[in-house]
């Protein structure tokens, strides 16, 4: 995972940082000499006071760096014509199977819609709900060995995760920045 760090003047840019904030973008703060000090609630933003030296400013970004590779979960990748690769997990998919996986790869952590889902999978046809459900059981115990879950997020589609069991906690006073 490559990470761009962008650094920003605080407090005279606070609203590049909220831009890169909404954007999920790594920033490092660099705090006016007389300034309070900002409250760094999310995992991919730190701060130094200014003047600071290039060897301190390079041991923070890097720093927030590895921090940010540690807590950011990986995101799965289809590779050839229908192999699921996760961490160390290559699994082979049919191909409605990978039609149906590629929208929730795309949107990792974030549910699709069923509509999607039906379109991508039958995009000349207009399947009943029971087929996608039944594909969808198949797709998810394909998944578990990879350590991958889908869930149903009623009544506005599925989601792809990490299963439970892999999913790391962040330290205190980090959150994910994802909803769900």
């Amino acid at each position: 995972m490559d990470v761009d760090v962008a650094l920003v003047r605080w407090p005279t840019d606070d609203v590049g940082r909220r831009e890169l904030a909404v954007r999920r973008r790594p920033r490092l703060l660099l705090v006016a000499k007389n300034a309070d000090p900002p409250l760094c609630t999310d995992y991919l933003e730190d701060w130094v006071r200014l003047p600071v030296s290039d060897a301190d400013a390079r041991a923070r970004v890097k720093a927030l760096e590895g921090r940010i590779r540690e807590l950011t979960p990986l995101v799965p990748s289809l590779v050839d014509l229908g192999t699921l690769q996760y961490r160390s997990a290559r699994i082979e998919l049919s191909p409605l199977q990978a039609l149906l996986l590629r929208p929730l790869i795309d949107q990792f952590g974030v549910v699709v819609s069923r509509e999607i889902l039906m379109q991508k999978a039958w995009p000349d046809a207009d399947p009943n709900r029971n087929i996608l459900d039944v594909h969808m059981v198949r797709l998810r115990r394909r998944l578990v060995s990879a350590g991958l879950q889908i869930r149903t997020v009623r009544s506005r589609g599925y989601l792809l995760t990490e299963s439970e069991a892999e999913n790391r906690p962040h330290p205190d006073g980090f959150g994910s920045g994802r909803d769900g």
